[in-house]
């Protein structure tokens, strides 16, 4: 397994910030159907200080790849709310990954399972410069079918994935073990 989640076990800061945000997860049984238990987000965002908090998080781990990076790639939809906070806060530019028909230009396009269907993804082409070092983030990481399609919409603009970053992991999933040989950061577990 490469990558972990934001280490807290040395700060103390970080550790009182990723319980404020978990503690703003809220859990729905049987959404989007029945026997999941949905991990909603929005209360994290409303709450000014717990969205801070996540946003510190998402800086952290950042920070601890100990890479230089380019630009951000934000996942539609939420990925859009963190990627674009962290690229904010690195002094970095954001290429959003969106659903089909939403770009105007040409366009990289991915086709990927998810755990409820089918989906695509796609960049403008001209989105991520060539040679550029590109951190992947979203809410997210489940089965890492959306995770990988956007690193192979990455590597198609001749770019490199440096990480990814995803606010919650699913663990029993697996998804992380789908994404090969990238270091993946996750703040909290379930």
């Amino acid at each position: 397994m490469v990558g972990s989640p934001v280490s807290t076990a040395h700060d103390p800061l970080l550790a009182s910030k990723t319980a404020l945000v978990q503690a703003a997860v809220r859990s729905i049984p049987d959404f989007p159907k029945p026997g999941i238990l949905f991990r909603d987000i929005t209360p994290v965002l409303a709450d000014r200080v717990a969205f801070a908090a996540a946003a510190d998080l998402h800086v952290a781990a950042a920070a601890a790849l100990g890479e230089p990076l380019d630009v951000v790639l934000g996942i539609e939809s939420r990925g859009f709310l963190f990627g674009a906070t962290l690229a904010t806060r690195l002094g970095l530019g954001f290429v959003p990954a969106r659903k089909p028909g939403k770009l105007p230009g040409r366009v990289h396009e991915e086709h990927y399972g998810l755990e409820y269907g089918e989906a695509t993804l796609q960049v403008h082409d001209d989105g991520l410069a060539p040679g550029s070092r590109v951190l992947i983030v979203d809410d997210l990481l489940a089965t890492g079918g959306t995770a990988g399609a956007a690193m192979r919409l990455v590597e198609r603009s001749r770019a490199t994935t440096v990480g990814c970053l995803f606010l919650i992991e699913l663990d029993d999933l697996g998804g992380r073990q789908r994404l090969g040989d990238v270091p993946v950061s996750t703040i909290l577990h379930y």
